[in-house]
């Protein structure tokens, strides 16, 4: 799975810019272009941070059908 399309498509629909989103969370914005091109992913920490930032689920953050309790 590519979550990184996710993050950036998310991102955009969002509208901020790679460097807004790294400022607000106090990283570099190599480290948000990274997680967009599949290099790395964010620690637990960020992709909460990214979810409250774009006002999303993190299923929906991470691409995930969100299909309740098993």
């Amino acid at each position: 799975m590519q979550f990184g399309e996710n993050f950036k498509r998310i991102r955009k629909q969002s509208g901020f810019s790679q460097k807004q989103v790294a400022d607000k969370l106090g990283i570099r914005q190599s480290n948000v272009s990274d997680w967009e091109n599949d290099i790395s992913r964010p620690d637990y920490e960020k992709l909460i941070a990214l979810s409250e930032l774009y006002e999303v689920s993190l299923y929906e953050l991470l691409g995930i059908e969100h299909k309740g309790f098993l």
